[in-house]
């Protein structure tokens, strides 16, 4: 079984996705969907697995 994310794990790791989201608007000519989709699908490649560890972090205690 893999182990928990830690809190300072979850904030950096956060935090990456919302700098590389930033440069990624910021530096393309065009937002369209596929932009939009392209983000949407990597928030959920970040956020599931911290969610998950939240969850089991607060299922244990």
């Amino acid at each position: 079984m893999r182990r928990r994310l830690s809190r300072t794990q979850i904030v950096c790791i956060a935090l990456l996705w919302a700098a590389l989201c930033y440069l990624i608007l910021t530096h393309t000519e065009r937002i369209d969907g596929t932009v939009i989709a392209t983000l949407l699908i990597s928030a959920g490649f970040v956020f599931v697995p911290i969610i998950q560890s939240l969850k089991g972090r607060n299922d244990k205690n």
